[in-house]
């Protein structure tokens, strides 16, 4: 991934954007952290916080303006937060002691600040604590100027000498009575003329971003360019005064890097849909008591942006957000030595594309992903356990046991082609049958039937060797089927062939049932209401969403629907192999979607169907509303195991050749080979470790034929392993009395050690 790239990237995520009121805040006060250690009672570390922007906190608390209050979001719902007020209680509460300052070593250079205003003692603040000398000539009797007039019974005098007395405790140099004159000051070597010292001078033009003037070495403040006087604009001027000094004296540029300062516009963008109004609690004559700062800082609506993370069960589990992740990712692609620690960020992601539907700028965290998939496949970096399940899968859908393609009985081409996708046929096989005749009968038989994948996990994956495969071997077969037109049952398959083959020409299963009429074997025996879960796959297909929708309505069923449907429709966990690289997550997905209703779910995709079932969740495939009598019984329907997904795949193609052409499928081609026996436990461990029943089979041969095997003597068990491509399979077994075998356990590592190279 290019730095340009990245960074492109990176600017669409705005979580990072400052929330209104900061923005709007000419010295960025961080209102939504010092809100936050207010509502939770800690105002010592609000105080702390305040601290470190404002160099006066208790006057600044008592005079601010506020222009922060405009921006703030609440003001929609139940009116802006007390923000002044809220630093006023900081400031009068919080029982900590004023911190030392730290001052940095001396500078040889000196500067000047005419006038002791606001302003001007923020610049000689921020001045001496880069650790030039600085002299503050006012020409009043005390510092202040404008504060001890907008103050009134909010600051008495007491409280203003208190906070200017760290300007003291740094070694700021104070000359009272002393009107000097800005433009005659040649013992120092830069001067501020800060807002109200006029100095018996005119003033020259001032630079709206620098403060400087004609004058070499001369800064005026901002504020003299104003008619109206801003406390927080003075803090503000004097900050901005400051940098453009030290820069002047440092020699380097005064305008390089200066957009984000002042008031600002917020890119932030916070969700008001859900926002419940809140009002303001009442205010004690001298300001918030203690408890009032509580309520009052708890209204507060800790703006923020995440719409992708509230939505996304992966994008929160790794703990934090997009911009950060997309970071983490170029870092983990650019290890040439040492180990990859975001392998699992990569590799867990759905690639579903509903964080780009939620996201105010449309980030894509799915692409990201999906392109850092492919560079680890480039860089051979991409660890073996993460999606080798899935892709052997995939290539047994394709192989001779369980792939197919044939014509209507008695023809050699056909004008419709029924592609049904490798895993409604693993799933429930006999729909794809009663569905192949039901379209034999639609368009007088001439449909043709392909078995097989699409190429889809290989595509999840990054692996573009296996997917341009898959693409051409089923372009050989599509056109001598006569290039018919495919009717597809799966969402996931239409994406591919969408994306991947636009010149085949599709059409939905669920779109030609719509137009067809097709009628439910049986009625619901009730009011029967369904919550229908639209695969990701099928996210911008807006037409294919309302065929299923008048399908279901059409065979007398009610629908709800589930807070996010449709186009922002989740995933079911399957969606670029997530269950495979992370099944904790996977399964956070899953119980996330099941939980938002308690009605029985309908779908379209026979993985979603299944892994909801799989967690206990009354499901229904659109074709069990079609095919079944019993619907109600269907919906607890049983999720087959991957071995029994696999063993219904060659089973299928087994009837449909012995119906249609009369062949006859050989066992070598069924791949029976000894009996054994797997108890339910075990059964269910090797179905979280992706161990199927061939494998087993292939290793328990490999021991007895060759004898490389371990027999324990008290037991009795055998211990053996084999290795099957990348995966090294490790199985406990014993012998039964009838000569089969009984399984106790299986394990295995999905990796490969390449001797001599250094990671």
């Amino acid at each position: 991934m290019e730095q340009e790239k990245l960074r492109r990237l990176e600017e669409k995520c705005i979580q990072d954007c400052a929330p209104p009121c900061t923005a709007a805040c000419p010295v960025h006060v961080d209102v939504r952290s010092l809100t936050g250690h207010i509502a939770r009672g800690d105002f010592s570390a609000a105080l702390k916080l305040l601290r470190k922007t404002l160099p006066f906190p208790t006057i600044i608390g008592s005079i601010c303006d506020q222009p922060c209050r405009s921006h703030c979001n609440r003001s929609l719902a139940g009116g802006s937060i007390e923000i002044a007020a809220l630093e006023r209680a900081c400031a009068f509460t919080a029982d900590t002691p004023a911190p030392k300052i730290l001052v940095l070593p001396a500078r040889d250079k000196r500067v000047a600040i005419v006038g002791g205003g606001l302003g001007g003692l923020t610049a000689a603040f921020d001045l001496r604590k880069k650790g030039y000398a600085v002299t503050v000539f006012e020409a009043a009797g005390s510092l202040g100027g404008s504060i001890r007039k907008v103050g009134g019974e909010r600051l008495t005098p007491e409280c203003i000498e208190g906070e200017l007395a760290v300007l003291e405790a740094i070694g700021v140099e104070v000359e009272l009575h002393t009107k000097a004159d800005v433009f005659n000051l040649p013992d120092f070597d830069a001067v501020f003329a800060a807002p109200g010292a006029a100095g018996g001078s005119q003033y020259l033009p001032v630079d709206p971003i620098t403060y400087a003037t004609a004058r070499e070495g001369l800064f005026a403040g901002g504020s003299l360019l104003r008619d109206a006087y801003s406390p927080i604009l003075s803090v503000a001027d004097g900050r901005r005064a400051a940098i453009s000094i030290d820069r002047y004296l440092q020699n380097v540029s005064l305008t390089a890097s200066r957009a984000g300062e002042g008031s600002l516009q917020s890119c932030l963008y916070t969700n008001m849909g859900s926002v419940k109004p809140a009002i303001a609690p009442p205010r004690s004559p001298n300001g918030f008591t203690i408890q009032e700062a509580v309520q009052e800082a708890d209204r507060c609506l800790q703006c923020e942006c995440l719409e992708c993370v509230k939505v996304c069960r992966y994008l929160e589990a790794f703990g934090s957000y997009p911009k950060k992740y997309i970071r983490e990712t170029y870092n983990n692609l650019s290890i040439v030595m040492g180990v990859r620690q975001s392998n699992a960020l990569i590799n867990s992601c759905s690639l579903c594309g509903l964080c780009a539907e939620v996201c105010p700028k449309g980030l894509d965290m799915g692409s990201v992903m999906s392109d850092a998939r492919r560079i680890m496949i480039g860089q051979k970096r991409m660890p073996p356990s993460a999606h080798d399940f899935a892709l052997r899968d995939m290539l047994f859908a394709n192989s001779d046991a369980s792939a197919l393609c044939i014509p209507a009985p008695g023809k050699d081409s056909c004008e419709y082609l029924f592609f049904p996708g490798c895993q409604l046929s693993a799933s429930a096989p006999e729909h794809v049958e009663k569905t192949y005749a039901l379209l034999r009968d639609t368009f007088s038989a001439d449909v043709g039937l392909m078995l097989g994948c699409c190429g889809a996990p290989a595509d999840w994956a990054g692996r573009d060797d296996l997917l341009k495969q898959v693409l051409d071997d089923f372009s050989v077969q599509h056109r001598r089927m006569g290039s018919p037109r495919l009717i597809l049952a799966c969402p996931s398959c239409s994406r591919v062939f969408r994306r991947y083959l636009p010149e085949v020409e599709t059409v939905s299963l669920w779109e030609v049932l719509e137009k067809s009429g097709a009628a439910p074997v049986a009625a619901p025996a009730r009011e029967h209401v369904l919550s229908i879960h639209d695969p990701c796959s099928a996210r911008n297909d807006g037409r294919l969403h309302e065929s299923v929708r008048i399908i279901v309505t059409n065979f007398g069923y009610t629908i709800k629907e589930l807070p996010l449907s449709r186009q922002k429709t989740t995933c079911c966990s399957y969606g670029g192999l997530m269950w495979f690289a992370n099944a904790k997550v996977a399964r956070e997905v899953i119980d996330r979607r099941i939980r938002e209703s308690g009605d029985d779910y309908l779908t379209y995709c026979s993985m979603c169907r299944d892994l909801f079932a799989s967690q206990g969740k009354r499901c229904l495939h659109l074709l069990d509303l079609l095919f079944e009598n019993d619907v109600s019984s269907s919906s607890s329907r049983a999720c087959p195991g991957w071995s029994q997904r696999r063993e219904n795949r060659v089973q299928l193609k087994r009837r449909i050749l012995t119906k249609l052409t009369g062949e006859v499928m050989t066992d070598d081609a069924c791949e029976h080979q000894q009996e054994f026996f797997i108890a339910a436990d075990v059964q269910a461990v090797l179905e979280q470790r992706f161990i199927l029943a061939e494998d087993i089979r292939q290793v328990i041969a490999q021991a007895e034929q060759t004898g490389r095997k371990l027999v324990n003597p008290e037991t009795g068990s055998t211990l053996a392993y084999h290795k099957l491509g990348c995966v090294t399979y490790w199985v406990e077994y014993s012998s039964t009395p009838g000569g089969a075998f009984s399984i106790n356990n299986a394990y295995s590592h999905r990796m490969e050690i390449i001797e001599g190279v250094k990671s």
